[in-house]
C-alpha cells in the first residue's frame, strides 16, 4: 500500500466518522463542528484527485462562510434538543432508505472503475484551476453569465421580500447631525421669579399667629 492509498483511507475514514457524528451528536454546536471536519476531509480527497480548485472552493465557501453562518445561527437560536430527538426514530426508515440508495450508487461507480484511474494522465499545464478558468471564460462564458444574473436576481428578490419600512423607526441622519448649531440644541428662556402658593399661605399663617399670640 503506497502513501496515496493510505491517505485516501485516512481521509475517507475521517469523512465517514465526522458525517456520522453530525447526525448523532446531541449538541448542535458539536454537530456543526463535525460537519466542518467532514468538509475538510472531503477537500483533502478532492486535492488527491487533482481537483485543487474544488478543494479550495469547498474550504473557502463552505467552511469559511456557510458553516460559520450556521454556527452563529445555531448558537443564537434556542433549539429544543429533546423535541428534535423525539422525531429521530420517526424519520429513520426514510433516512435509511436514502442512505442505502446512495451506498448502492457509490458501489456501482467503484465497481466499474478505480478512483486511482482518475489521477492518472499527463499533468495539465497551469493545473486544474487554469484549465477550468479557460473553459469558463471561453466555451462556457454565456452559461456562466446567465447563472450569475439568475443569482443576482435571486439576491435582489430576497432583499425586496424581507425589506419592511417601519414608520415608527427613528433613523440617524449624519448630514443633519454634522450641520447642527448650538442654537438648535440649547435655548435659554428668561422667566420672572414667582412665589408659590404654598409659600404665600405659610407666610400668611405665620403673620396671623404672631398677631394672636398673648403678651405681645
Amino acid at each position: 500500500m503506497d502513501s496515496q492509498t493510505l491517505l485516501f483511507w485516512v481521509f475517507s475514514g475521517c469523512t465517514l466518522a465526522a458525517a456520522l457524528r453530525v447526525i448523532t451528536a446531541r449538541n448542535p454546536v458539536h454537530a456543526v463542528l463535525f460537519l466542518v471536519l467532514a468538509f475538510f476531509s472531503a477537500a483533502c480527497l478532492w486535492m488527491q484527485l487533482r481537483a485543487e480548485f474544488l478543494s479550495i472552493v469547498l474550504v473557502l465557501v463552505y467552511v469559511g462562510a456557510v458553516m460559520v453562518l450556521f454556527l452563529f445561527v445555531v448558537m443564537m437560536l434556542d433549539i429544543n434538543i429533546d423535541r428534535s430527538r423525539s422525531e429521530f426514530w420517526k424519520h429513520l426508515p426514510v433516512a435509511a432508505l436514502v442512505a442505502l440508495a446512495i451506498a448502492l450508487q457509490l458501489a456501482l461507480v467503484l465497481l466499474h472503475g478505480s478512483w486511482q484511474s482518475m489521477t492518472k494522465g499527463p499533468p495539465m499545464r497551469g493545473g486544474n484551476t487554469a484549465a477550468l478558468g479557460k473553459l469558463a471564460f471561453t466555451d462556457y462564458l454565456l452559461p456562466l453569465q446567465v447563472a450569475g444574473c439568475v443569482l443576482l436576481v435571486a439576491i435582489v428578490a430576497a432583499i425586496a421580500l424581507t425589506l419592511r419600512q417601519r414608520k415608527d423607526a427613528r433613523r440617524q441622519r449624519p448630514a443633519e447631525q454634522v450641520a447642527v448649531r448650538r442654537s438648535d440644541r440649547v435655548r435659554l428662556v428668561q422667566m420672572p421669579a414667582e412665589r408659590s402658593e404654598t409659600g404665600e399661605a405659610g407666610a400668611a399663617s405665620a403673620v396671623a399667629s404672631k398677631k394672636t399670640a398673648p403678651g405681645r
